[in-house]
């Protein structure tokens, strides 16, 4: 069994593969201070939730946009898992030419995910990531990764507007009841909402006008789910792409 860990700067979604399959997944918040045996504790207790133990991974591989904490998982792979841990970063084999001029900038979870859409679509794509910051990745017909873009998200946004705005209060992202907001938290919500849906298809609709209106554009990330359904440019939706990526980078580097 495969263990493939996503390390975001707000989450941590991990999960098992057996083969191709996805059997198992769990999210926990991120905690940017956490140690190796930390780690060993919370993934033992999850594991065990389901049936599982560490003797049943035989092989793990790590993508993190928090930089110590791939060293901590790495640490808790060889102690715990008895195996030493596959974390992405250079070096790695992508299979994929990447057109930026410092490859070391790019967040490892964004290059997953293009490994991830271009095996899927096998022609031009675009990922865009609703996690802490909303990314835009896209990927040539030829599979080139060749750059990306990237705006504040949605959390750190309504964070940053209730924090700055004493009067405002802190809203539960979910559905606007309608479009004119007859409440201060239904006006917030639908702001929030619509404006970054507004912000994901015009951002798309460019990359569309340079790429080629063929391109497929895939959505992921822990608050896709609040966002997309209000979006008219994006194709499909995975929650579950880092974690394909992940599956795959680690089978072309074994």
């Amino acid at each position: 069994m495969l263990l493939v860990v996503d390390v975001g700067n707000t989450q941590t979604h991990f999960g098992t593969f057996e083969g191709a399959e996805l059997t198992q997944h769990w999210r926990f918040a991120t905690v940017r201070d956490e140690t190796a045996d930390e780690l060993g504790a919370k993934l033992s207790n999850l594991l065990g939730l389901r049936g599982l133990a560490f003797a049943d991974i035989q092989a793990s591989i790590v993508s993190s946009t928090v930089p110590q904490l791939g060293a901590e998982w790495r640490a808790a792979g060889e102690r715990y898992l008895a195996h030493q841990t596959l974390v992405v970063g250079p070096g790695i084999k992508t299979g994929m030419p990447i057109r930026y001029e410092n490859p070391r900038e790019i967040g490892a979870d964004r290059l997953v995910n293009a490994v991830a859409a271009y095996d899927r679509v096998g022609d031009a794509c675009v990922v865009v990531d609703f996690g802490t910051a909303i990314t835009f990745d896209p990927v040539s017909a030829d599979g080139e990764y060749l750059g990306g873009i990237i705006a504040p998200g949605v959390e750190i946004s309504i964070e940053a507007l209730t924090e700055r705005a004493a009067a405002l209060p802190k809203i539960d992202l979910v559905e606007p009841r309608t479009l004119i907001g007859k409440t201060t938290v239904d006006g917030i919500r639908s702001g929030v909402v619509y404006g970054f849906a507004g912000l994901v298809d015009a951002i798309v609709r460019r990359l569309r006008a340079e790429m080629g209106e063929e391109i497929t554009t895939i959505a992921t990330g822990g608050l896709a789910h609040a966002i997309v359904p209000f979006t008219d440019e994006i194709d499909e939706s995975d929650d579950d792409l880092t974690l394909t990526g992940l599956r795959l980078l680690y089978e072309r580097n074994r």
